[in-house]
């Protein structure tokens, strides 16, 4: 077991917990002064400036749960598949794992015929214009 350090919140082999900042901000008893004397409002422009931020920021945060969530699902997804898989038959599971031999296999004729499909076009060109005798 590896030593520990004192002090020390996390365990060996682990990050460090990530620091973040409250979502919401505190409410203090003493309002906020403002910065300039004699302006006690936002402008315009500064209002919409405060509103465009604040849906660049909503709209990341809700990608950030959206990616989240399909990821989990995906995870359960795959769990399930595997649990389905397992409760059939020999024949059935057999089918499930090697889909992908008889979509090769497939191919492999496909290409193959054509293939031939070539050289018997190719012999018979060569013959109708009398260059094989050449």
């Amino acid at each position: 077991m590896a030593k520990r350090i004192r002090g020390s919140s996390t365990r060996p082999g682990q990050r460090a917990r990530l620091q973040r900042r409250a979502s919401s901000p505190r409410v203090t008893s003493q309002p906020e002064r403002p910065t300039t004397p004699g302006s006690t409002s936002l402008t315009a422009a500064e209002e919409a400036r405060a509103a465009e931020l604040e849906a660049q920021i909503v709209a990341a945060e809700r990608a950030v749960e959206t990616t989240v969530s399909r990821s989990r699902e995906r995870t359960r997804r795959s769990v399930e598949s595997e649990t389905r898989v397992r409760s059939g038959s020999i024949a059935e599971r057999a089918s499930h794992e090697y889909a992908y031999v008889a979509r090769d296999v497939r191919k492999i004729v496909v290409i193959g015929g054509s293939l031939i499909l070539l050289l018997f076009a190719l012999f018979i060109v060569l013959q109708a214009s009398g260059a094989a005798r050449a």
